[in-house]
Order: C-alpha cells, then structure tokens, then sequence
C-alpha cells in the first residue's frame, strides 16, 4: 500500500495532524529530523486511546528514517507537508526534498511562515516544475486533532492534489456539521497573509478579553467565581466565542501549590511567536491603520516589561479613585464595550487583507475566509456569519463597519463603549486595546480630521506640498510660509 500523503515534523502540531489524517483513512508516511521523536511516536500508538486513534489509524501510519524512503513509499503525485519552524529549517528541508521529487510533485508548508517567504517559495518551486502550497493552520493542539481551520495558498493548481485530505480533516461547521473550514484562499502567499491575519486579530481579541476582566476585577472587585459567571453569561450572548469560553473556564481553575486560582499566580508577561507583530509591521507598509492589532502587540511588549513596571509602580502617581455606581449596569457597559472593540478588531482585519489583495493580485474572498474562521481556529464566534452575510450583500464592501448590521450594533454599544473608556481612564486603569478601538472608530467617521495642520507643517519645514480642497485630487501645492506668516 502507497502512502497518501507524508509529514516531515513530528512536534504535537505535526502528530496531531497525522493522527486526524490516518483517522480519515489516509495512509501516511511519518519522518523527523531526530529519528528517536519518530520511533517514540511510532511506538507511542499501541497505547492511545481510541478517540484520539480510531480503529484501524495504526496500520495507517508508517514511520521512516531516511527522506528517500518516505518520498518512495508516495503515491504519484507525491504530496509531502512539512510542520517545521518557519524560517530557515522550511528552506532547508525543500533543499532536501528537491532533489527527491518530479515535476508534479507537490511540497505544503503547513507552519506559521511569513507570508513573503511564501510566495518567495512558490516562485522557485515552480522554477523547478514542482508545485507549492503554504497552508495555514489554526486551532492549537486540539484543533490539529480534532479537525482545525485550514487556509491553503499558493500554485492554484496544487488545490485539486490536496482538496480531498485537507477538507477531510478540517472542522466541520453548518446544520448538519458537514461544511469544512478549509477552502482555496488564493496565489503564492496569500494562504499564510490569511493565517498572520487571523493570528492578529487573535491578539487583538485576547487583548480586549483581557481589559475587560481587568476592568472588572479592579473596578468593581469582582471574584474569579463572579467572573466566572459574568463570562458564562457573555459566552450566550452575542460575544459566544471559543476565547469568551476559554476565558471563563480559567476562572474556575485552581492552584494546587497554593490552593487559590491559577489564573492569580501567573505573571503577568506576555509572551508572543511575532504573528501579531507581523500583521501590524506590514500594515504599517501597506498604509492602512490596523490600530487596535497594533495596539495588541505593543500591551504585550508592555507587560513584558515586568520588573520596570514594578519600579514605576513605586514611584510613579496616577489616578486613585473608586467606581461608586451600578456595578450590574457596568458589568453590561463593558460587555457592549468589548463587542463594539471586536467589531473594530475583525473590521481592521479585512481592511487589511482588500490592501494587500490590491498589492499583490490576489482575488480575495472575504466572505469566504469569514467562514473558515467559524469551526476549529482561535477566533471562532458567533457574528462570523454576519461577516459573511455582509460581504456577500456587498463584495465591494470597503468596512464591515459600513454594513447595516455593524453599524447597528456599534450605535446599540456606542454608548457603553465610551462610558467604559470613560471610567477606565477616571480609574487609571490602563484600556489599549478599548481605547485605540473607539478612536479609530471616531476617526474613520470624522469627515475631517486635523491632518489639514499636519500638511501645512510638513511643507513649512520641508517643502513637501499640500492638497487643497478646492483642486483636484493629485494636484499640489506649496507656500512660503516664512514670507506669509502674519509678523508677532
């Protein structure tokens, strides 16, 4: 029997998806640059339970020592997918595989590479005849498992050689659980832009949960048990979302060293893979303000920053006020308010992927990655349907915020949203992610903004022209604003 498909990668992620592949009836071959991981995988499926290794999978996964062997023991057209840190160790194992391969063949980077690696990769294998995919993959240990979010680019026509397994293995959403979360999503890199894309906006969702407990707990002085309720209640409402979930039961988690909760014993430094940082590094390229994701990145740098903060504390002053008012009608301020951020967060992401669609040719599907995102990644929710429903009412829509449902459910929370800022910044209690939410909201409905100043200074001291409202687009302007200024 020829194997399916093979994975070169063997940490959880890359074990994890061959145990989904064989589960679906796909024969497998298995390598690993440290051949003992490979032989203690191997060894390790006589003792795994059968929901996690349903009958029959053994037989379907074979381990090999030597690249030649896996790549020989593939039916043709070879389909070979590396789980290897993205870098340099993806280069080094195509070096390896190259040679092995015929034209035809199809190589799949299923790690978290940059998208520009990408689409360096899909020019050069398709120098050689070979055919590229660079897939991102999301949903953690689990999700690996138990069906992830799938979101497959490069030579489109590699789709066809991979469809079958990929959509096999991906979660299943819809009314009767049979819609994968695994479709084309377009050329070169656009697979892993889609991926860092979603990575971003789970930063930005991770940081507004946070703000939120974090408001709570300092504000009102909730308990882990009431937080506990108050993200139960959340998680049925329009917020239901696998992060909401996580969140509330963390809160339920105790400390077996100290007997209180977990959650209070963690430190309180963020740590991050650069995915988010990516994300806002080439928003700054493109020009578009990805503000909130950005604002995302930088709170973790912040907390990073542990033992300054602790110095600061101790010296610096700030506000030191009590919140005095109804703690029910707070707790549901900041619940509009966390919606309304999030709102933002997904409207910014999209924003970003119709720039860089625009800068590299890609013919995006916005309604269609929405619903890749619904089943087996991180930032599955509720309103990603609504997404969908937007996009397809209007393909040429410019921001979800634009669309009839959004904008509604910013108005229903606009409120709240302000109020909760209000209070945090009355309290001292530090809202990034809130904040820089409802400021780019403010600034993207503000017919004009200040910038009209910012010109006037740059062409004063650099001459570097100005637009006038009055002229067409494109045509310029510039003053001598030393002989023109008015004397003192």
């Amino acid at each position: 029997m020829q194997n399916a498909i093979g994975l070169i990668g063997l940490a959880v992620m890359g074990q994890n998806l061959v145990l989904n592949t064989a589960n679906h009836g796909f024969p497998i071959a298995v390598y690993n640059r440290t051949t003992e991981t490979m032989r203690e995988f191997i060894a390790g499926l006589s003792s795994e339970p059968e929901d996690k290794v349903w009958p029959g999978s053994r037989d379907r996964i074979t381990g090999y020592e030597h690249l030649t062997d896996l790549v020989a023991s593939l039916e043709r057209p070879r389909r070979v997918m590396m789980m290897v840190k993205a870098g340099k160790p993806v280069d080094a194992v195509i070096d390896q595989l190259r040679p092995l391969l015929d034209p035809g063949d199809l190589i799949i980077d299923g790690g978290n590479s940059d998208f520009r690696d990408s689409r360096r990769r899909s020019r050069e294998l398709r120098d050689h005849g070979l055919l590229f995919v660079g897939a991102g993959v999301s949903g953690g240990e689990e999700g690996a498992l138990k069906g992830p979010s799938i979101m497959p680019g490069g030579h489109p026509e590699a789709w066809p050689l991979v469809s079958d397994i990929f959509q096999s293995i991906a979660a299943k959403v819809g009314p009767h659980g049979d819609i994968p979360c695994c479709d084309w999503v377009g050329e070169d890199g656009a697979g892993h832009y889609v991926k860092m894309v979603h990575n971003g906006i789970e930063y930005g969702d991770m940081q507004l949960i946070c703000e939120a407990y974090f408001v709570l707990k300092h504000a009102l002085g909730l308990s882990n048990s009431q937080l506990h309720q108050v993200f139960k209640a959340w998680n049925e409402s329009e917020l239901e979302s696998y992060l909401i979930e996580i969140t509330r039961d963390i809160f339920t988690v105790k400390d077996p060293e100290s007997g209180g909760f977990l959650v209070d014993q963690i430190l309180d430094a963020a740590q991050q893979k650069g995915t988010g940082r990516l994300m806002s590094q080439h928003a700054l390229e493109l020009g578009v303000p990805t503000t909130l994701i950005t604002e995302a990145v930088y709170a973790r740098a912040l907390s990073s920053q542990k033992d300054a903060r602790v110095r600061a504390a101790a010296v610096l002053p700030g506000a030191d006020g009590a919140f005095n008012g109804d703690h029910s009608r707070f707790i549901e301020d900041v619940r509009l308010a966390l919606y309304a951020s999030k709102l933002v967060s997904y409207a910014q992401g999209f924003v970003q992927l119709d720039a860089a669609a625009s800068e590299f040719g890609w013919e995006l599907d916005n309604g269609n990655i929405a619903m890749l995102w619904r089943g087996g990644c991180i930032i599955r929710s509720v309103f990603l349907e609504d997404i969908k429903a937007a996009f397809v009412a209007d393909p040429s829509l410019e921001n979800l915020l634009l669309d009839d449902f959004f904008r509604g459910a910013i108005e229903r929370s606009q409120e709240s949203w302000r109020g909760t800022v209000l209070t945090a910044v009355k309290l001292g209690l530090p809202v990034p992610g809130f904040a820089a939410a409802l400021s780019y909201y403010d600034g993207y409905r503000c017919e004009r903004l200040p910038a009209n100043l910012l010109q006037a200074q740059r062409d004063y001291f650099g001459a570097h022209r100005y637009e006038r409202l009055d002229s067409p687009r494109g045509e310029t302007f510039h003053t001598d604003w030393l002989r023109e200024r008015a004397a003192d």
